[in-house]
């Protein structure tokens, strides 16, 4: 028998309500308890990495060693960098001013904004999930965590391994299904973050509308690699296979598609042979360095994407529906049009679009939403500088694929369609602060105040409008 409705949303507002009051009643607010907070979440990643190992073997066939780097070694590092740099960012601010404000002690207080909602997607559950955790334990919030439900054996190890570290009246995990969900989210919270699709960020968005609550969207999109025709062929083909194979291409900021000089497309796609053959010299359908497909409607997604391609197979991997599998796939001569344009991939299939100038790749770029981010291949610098001034992306990566994730001080996010806000140590904690701008009026300047009360004389109005007067320096373009 389902769950009558008025009974979900007593519970939803029972749990954020829980949380809420112990935000209000001061207890993480204190840095010395962030720390010891964040302290514990790596100590969870590190104690319980076996589990966590075991779980995304079974939710998502991913290899241990991808989780240990990816997901459970960037946890433990960021949490413990983040303990040691927090006192730092929390520091009260005293901004410079003009000497005759100095009295005013203009000051910047950083406040916690409250009580958060996360929602997490399945590609990389544990990063996803923790690392705004982190941010919101840095900044002194409370936080509901929602994790995908296709991950299910992982989503119910956070339910049994959170409570172990963590007080659930300050950290809750929610493994619930739509309707819980969709009440979660009729109730008014202080910051929502959500990674994962479009489609779901529109209801999330929608949503948070409602309240005016503030919301971050961590997205994705189709990234683009632009290989400039005098870069070393080889190079590029081996980083951007890496790239491409990092979690079976389910990144979002995985290398979507190529576009690369037409006369050198067949040696890129020779480059693309040799380093697949090198990396998984027996395929990689049984690789143990080598992910499966999230879910059975995702590798049906897949394989009906690239049944519907009128580009050529060049380096066609084998499927196994059985298990999820699906090889790394080549595909060159994709065109406008191409079923393998319609959509983000999200997978190991990466189609080669030929190009006859740097000029058509930046507009083919140009002609779609911004990507999470655009990789070129170039050691040209007025190329880059080229492609930097002329398109739009959250980030912008040279001559690799992947790795400015692992730069922590760098902002990572979207653009447009591909999400705003941005993430990574600082600007995680940032994105759960609330800057209090403040001045403390002294008695002693209240001669000098006088001027701004009525009624005004002609004297007072010319010094209460002089800005309006201030010269403007001559410019030509």
């Amino acid at each position: 028998m389902a769950t009558p409705i008025s009974t979900i949303l007593e519970s939803a507002v029972k749990i954020r309500d829980a949380l809420r009051a112990t935000f209000r009643s001061g207890l993480t607010r204190p840095i010395a308890w962030r720390q010891h907070q964040l302290y514990q979440l790596a100590r969870l990643a590190q104690n319980e990495r076996e589990l966590i190992c075991d779980a995304l073997k079974k939710d998502l066939g991913k290899p241990k060693t991808e989780v240990l780097m990816a997901e459970v070694g960037c946890i433990i590092e960021t949490a413990m960098r983040t303990a040691e740099q927090l006192p730092v960012w929390a520091e009260t601010e005293y901004p410079e001013v003009p000497d005759w404000q100095k009295p005013w002690k203009p000051t910047v207080y950083k406040a916690p904004k409250g009580t958060a909602l996360i929602f997490s997607p399945w590609n990389y559950p544990m990063t996803l999930t923790f690392q705004p955790l982190i941010g919101a334990i840095a900044a002194g919030c409370t936080a509901v965590l929602k994790p995908s439900e296709f991950v299910p054996a992982f989503s119910q190890l956070l339910d049994e391994i959170m409570p172990k570290y963590f007080d659930p009246n300050v950290y809750r995990v929610v493994n619930d299904a739509v309707p819980e969900i969709s009440k979660l989210l009729e109730l008014q919270w202080d910051h929502i973050l959500y990674t994962g699709n479009s489609r779901v960020a529109g209801i999330v968005a929608s949503a948070a509308a409602k309240h005016l609550t503030p919301l971050t969207l961590d997205l994705g999109g189709k990234s683009p690699v632009i290989i400039d025709s005098a870069y070393d062929i080889d190079l590029a083909a081996k980083r951007i296979l890496w790239g491409k194979c990092n979690n079976a291409g389910q990144t979002c900021v995985a290398p979507d598609y190529v576009l690369v000089q037409r006369d050198k497309q067949d040696a890129l796609i020779k480059a693309f042979q040799k380093h697949y053959d090198s990396f998984f010299p027996n395929g990689a359908l049984d690789s143990p360095f080598f992910g499966s497909i999230g879910s059975d409607l995702h590798h049906k997604r897949i394989t009906s994407l690239l049944s519907r391609t009128k580009g050529e197979v060049v380096l066609k991997g084998r499927s196994d529906a059985a298990r999820r599998k699906l090889e790394p796939t080549i595909v060159k001569n994709v065109a406008e049009g191409d079923s393998l344009l319609e959509e983000e991939i999200f997978g190991p299939v990466l189609p080669i679009v030929p190009v006859d100038s740097l000029k058509q790749a930046v507009d083919f770029v140009n002609a779609r939403s911004s990507p999470v981010v655009l990789y070129v291949f170039s050691d040209n610098e007025s190329v880059k500088q080229q492609v930097v001034s002329e398109t739009q992306s959250g980030g912008i990566v040279f001559n690799d694929t992947y790795q400015h994730l692992v730069v922590h001080e760098l902002p990572f996010g979207g653009v447009g369609e591909s999400g705003y806000g941005h993430q990574g140590m600082k600007y995680t904690y940032d994105i759960f602060t609330q800057l209090r701008g403040s001045i403390d009026m002294p008695r002693e300047a209240e001669p000098y105040l006088a001027i701004r009360y009525p009624p005004h004389s002609e004297e007072a109005v010319r010094a209460l409008t002089a800005a309006v007067h201030i010269p403007i320096p001559s410019s030509r373009l």
